[in-house]
């Protein structure tokens, strides 16, 4: 199909006057004449009629043109399409720990929609486990998770590593001078049994030759440090968790594990070289690290 046959019939259809055709399209009159039969010959119909000086759509050339606009206007959206493609737009959905969506992925989302406002943001607060399973599943672009992430149909990129420390309240490490009553005594505040950071709690815990025999299993960090400040008992939870309230007095330190957690991002290898989550990816890796 030649297209500029089919424009030329488009813009003399909308004049109706060779002229003025001529004039807008660049071509010489008898250009135009020779395209209008070369269409007129591979449709096998007449486009035009003149009486007179005055040119006239026929039938057929009614039809024409109403499938003739119907075809640049798909064009048009067409490239209006692509030209959207080299800039990230619509919906990007992230997933992660309640933490880092209220510690550091506000003020990314922030800066990530302040450069792409053509970007709707979609923010889940799960656990790491659950955020790696919506990302496998198509259910979220990418997600920020704390430990490690084993599946191979992912791309991990690590953000930074934080410690662990096994935290209580002042008031309980105070009342006891000998922790490891306070530990027999008191339940351990921990993840649910088969999540991502539980293996690495578990790990800690054989290190450090501690094994709880009264637990709490909580779904989130946030509930499990909530918990352990109602008094319950002791937490082992990631060190930028708790810092705040270390160092206000309201928790106490019982020991300190360093550079056990590491958080990082993770994407379906396939999809990482898509706008929108490579923009964000590489937002995300810039103002981490400045955090």
């Amino acid at each position: 199909m030649d297209f500029r046959k089919y424009k030329t019939f488009q813009v003399v259809a909308d004049c109706l006057n060779l002229t003025r055709a001529a004039d807008q399209l660049g071509y010489t009159q008898p250009t135009i004449t020779l395209q209008l039969q070369s269409l007129e010959s591979e449709l096998g119909v007449t486009l035009f009629n003149r009486v007179g000086k005055k040119t006239f759509l026929t039938p057929s050339g009614k039809l024409v043109k109403q499938y003739v606009d119907q075809m640049f206007a798909l064009h048009e959206e067409m490239e209006r399409e692509l030209k959207k493609l080299e800039n990230p737009h619509g919906l990007l959905t992230v997933a992660a720990p309640e933490f880092y969506c209220t510690h550091y992925l506000s003020l990314i989302i922030h800066s990530y929609i302040s450069q792409n406002p053509q970007v709707k943001l979609q923010l889940f607060s799960c656990d790491s486990n659950d955020a790696m399973k919506k990302v496998a599943a198509n259910e979220a672009d990418l997600a920020i998770i704390a430990g490690p992430c084993d599946l191979p149909i992912m791309e991990t990129l690590p953000l930074g590593k934080e410690d662990l420390v096994l935290v209580t309240t002042r008031e309980l490490y105070e009342k006891y001078d000998d922790k490891n009553i306070l530990m027999e005594k008191y339940p351990f505040i921990t993840y649910k049994s088969g999540s991502n950071i539980q293996r690495l709690v578990n790990e800690c815990m054989e290190e450090y030759g501690f094994a709880p025999e009264n637990y709490i299993e909580c779904v989130t960090d946030e509930t499990i440090k909530r918990t352990v400040l109602y008094h319950t008992g002791i937490a082992l939870l990631g060190s930028a968790l708790v810092e705040e309230e270390l160092r206000k007095g309201t928790l106490a330190e019982l020991h300190r594990f360093p550079g056990k957690i590491e958080t990082s991002m993770v994407i379906l290898k396939k999809r990482m070289d898509e706008k929108n989550i490579y923009s964000f990816a590489e937002i995300v890796k810039r103002i981490w690290t400045e955090m």
